[in-house]
């Protein structure tokens, strides 16, 4: 049997504050089997492309709390992350030796994966591979579930997007102008501003950084209202957004990214706003929409191959660079989805 070295990114210990690269290892020693062992139910697959995503700062937490929905990632091990993987030996009914896959996978070159029926088999390819770390994965998923099933969107609706230019956050935007919605995204540099405007086809954009004052910045944006909020942000924009949103307005919680390196987050003010103008404020999870992905596909392919849809990706190229590129999207300083080339297929 084959015997290879599977380069890893491990987690040196648990991280306090904003991490760092140190935080990571890169570990060049390891080696793996390439075949399963006899009667096992596991896939063996390469690792193609791994995404960072803000989710994975929480899991580097030793207590992550009551209201953690991810186990904490165990030093020493490698770290785990959504990412595309082609399958070297399978173990499984469903799937064979090189089918195409996406899912959670290690940060690693080959990974073992035991529960083989959370992972999605890919069936379109004819699309880039690596838009199934966001556009067609993750944070696709995420965009359509937050805004369709949770904002429930209608023609001539108002809609603000706050991390605007990220994985979810451009796609938000789109979707809201294929609803006929009027939308507003924030975002961090004058480069991802006109991005939003010229790119993604925001009606407009600002910098939440050149804003002194958040509140007045959305009434001068939002004469009139806001019927949605995508939420990636908290702290001191949610605080600012409540006092502007309309009648029975609807705010989507799908991250609070501004909250994630602290020791303790902030406490949010104005949410008494929520029950005089009856706004409903929801948090979500992705997997639990799951198994509206057959439907989503079959919306967002046709608009791929038609154009009608923008999707940036910043591609980290090699493993090496996976604790840079995912450290970095804490501090905005990648360009759309993060993403991390482990190999080309």
């Amino acid at each position: 049997m084959a015997e290879v070295r599977n380069k890893q990114v491990l987690l040196k210990d648990y991280v306090n504050g904003f991490p760092e690269e140190s935080d990571m290892l890169i570990n060049a020693s390891s080696t793996i089997t390439l075949n399963l062992p006899q009667g096992s139910n596991a896939l063996l697959v390469k690792n193609l492309y791994l995404s960072c995503d803000p989710y994975m700062r929480n899991r580097m937490n030793k207590n992550q709390g009551s209201g953690s929905y991810a186990e904490s990632f165990t030093p020493g091990s490698p770290i785990v992350g959504f990412g595309v993987a082609k399958v070297v030996d399978s173990g499984h009914s469903n799937f064979e030796k090189g089918d195409l896959v996406w899912g959670l996978t290690g940060w690693e070159e080959y990974s073992i994966i035991t529960a083989p029926e959370t992972l999605f088999k890919i069936q379109h390819t004819d699309v880039p591979l690596s838009y199934y770390t966001g556009l067609l994965g993750l944070a696709g998923m995420t965009a359509y579930a937050g805004f369709y099933e949770i904002c429930t969107p209608k023609e001539g609706g108002y809609v603000f997007v706050s991390a605007a230019s990220g994985a979810v956050g451009q796609l938000v935007g789109q979707f809201a102008k294929l609803s006929g919605c009027y939308v507003v995204g924030s975002a961090g540099t004058k480069e991802k501003v006109e991005l939003l405007k010229n790119k993604f086809g925001f009606d407009d954009a600002f910098n939440y950084k050149e804003e002194q004052d958040l509140d007045a910045a959305l009434k001068r944006y939002f004469p009139d209202g806001i019927d949605i909020y995508f939420e990636n942000v908290g702290g001191k924009m949610l605080e600012a957004v409540l006092l502007n949103m309309r009648l029975r307005g609807r705010i989507a919680v799908c991250g609070m990214i501004s909250q994630y390196n602290l020791e303790e987050g902030e406490g949010v003010q104005n949410l008494s706003t929520l029950i005089g103008k009856r706004v409903r404020m929801e948090g979500f999870l992705t997997g639990d929409h799951y198994h509206l992905y057959p439907k989503y596909m079959e919306m967002v392919i046709p608009l791929i191959k038609e154009g009608k849809l923008c999707y940036i990706e910043d591609i980290a190229e090699g493993l090496e660079s996976a604790p840079a590129a995912l450290v970095g999207i804490f501090s905005g300083r990648n360009v759309g989805k993060q993403v991390v080339v482990v190999a080309r297929e």
